[in-house]
């Protein structure tokens, strides 16, 4: 059993913040207790005095075995893969951190040039690496996390054995047609137009305490997905609390972004520089709205998808006994 415990004005309970964590706007930070399986939890420092939030499984009986590494999606954190850590971490290392710039790992400035923001994240993963020692790894990740994944490949071939796409954010371009195709209503340009110099989730830190409730109110999907786990509105706390920090890596991703969502950087366009011999397994929602064509002609090129019935975006919240089942043979292959 999983437990998301979160630390703030209404939990007084004794914590230490790291000193480059900001919490003057934050009422709460969260950790991952209650795991089955032996693990740590720690701060890996990275360049320039930051660090990348870690949770460690890796057991004596699967040190052998090729590490895997969580990389989650915008506006996540570990605690999101809740109902997979146990049963990944059953069959090899398994590593989870908070992406730079979001969850608990710091978060500095990017830069507004799209393809210096991109290698600050790319970078602090290798940064990463090295620093946990390991030499290679599975990469499995979600939304923004899958597009990282296949960035930080390019630039460093001879650390991946496998990827994982789960969901993939960022691969196709744009269409040219899309206006013409799905015609939009004015008031909806409107909106656009007045909120396009915000972050995405400007609205959130806008709201204050109102926060937690405005997750619960938009997404109550979450505490379904968590239902086994939690009969509160433990999960969408812990969302608020992650996004109503800082927002550094939020205004980086939205710099990587057109305003209709498609980015600016599509992959697709650079899967010619991937290394052959790095596999892909690409794992899609039956129920997702994300456009699954790019997953297509991904396949085309290394012959490897599944799709989880009944599953939406969040396909490992969604399906989570079928998508570690999934995950779990596919890694047979790699040792």
């Amino acid at each position: 059993m999983i437990t998301l415990v979160y630390r703030s004005r209404f939990y007084p309970e004794t914590f230490v913040f790291p000193s480059n964590i900001n919490t003057k706007n934050s009422s709460a930070l969260f950790v991952v207790v209650g795991v089955s399986s032996p693990f740590s939890k720690q701060y890996i420092p990275i360049s320039n005095i930051n660090t990348l939030w870690t949770l460690t499984f890796n057991s004596d009986t699967v040190k052998s075995k090729t590490p895997m590494v969580l990389l989650h999606g915008f506006g996540g954190g570990v605690g999101l893969w809740a109902q997979n850590l146990d049963a990944l971490s059953q069959h090899r290392p398994l590593f989870a951190l908070d992406l730079l710039g979001f969850g608990l790992s710091s978060r500095p400035q990017f830069s507004s040039d799209i393809q210096k923001a991109e290698d600050q994240f790319v970078d602090s993963i290798e940064q990463w690496r090295t620093k946990t020692g390991l030499e290679t790894m599975i990469l499995l990740g979600h939304n923004l996390g899958g597009y990282l994944a296949v960035a930080y490949a390019i630039k460093y071939p001879g650390r991946v054995k496998h990827m994982v796409l789960v969901e993939p954010w960022g691969f196709p371009e744009c269409p040219d047609t899309a206006e013409a195709d799905r015609p939009i209503p004015v008031w909806i340009k409107a909106l656009c137009a007045m909120f396009s110099p915000f972050n995405p989730l400007a609205g959130l830190r806008l709201v204050g305490p109102l926060g937690p409730a405005l997750v619960q109110t938009m997404r109550p999907d979450f505490r379904r997905k968590f239902s086994s786990m939690f009969s509160d509105n433990t999960v969408s706390e812990y969302i608020y609390h992650l996004n109503v920090q800082t927002p550094s890596g939020e205004a980086a991703f939205k710099n990587m972004t057109l305003p209709n969502g498609w980015a600016k950087r599509p992959m697709l366009q650079r899967m010619d520089q991937l290394h052959p011999d790095i596999p892909i397994t690409i794992i899609y929602g039956s129920r997702s709205s994300i456009d699954s064509n790019s997953g297509s002609v991904i396949k085309h090129m290394r012959p490897n998808s599944h799709t989880i019935r009944g599953a939406g975006h969040y396909v490992y919240a969604d399906q989570p006994e079928d998508f570690n089942r999934s995950v779990l043979h596919v890694c047979e292959t790699v040792d």
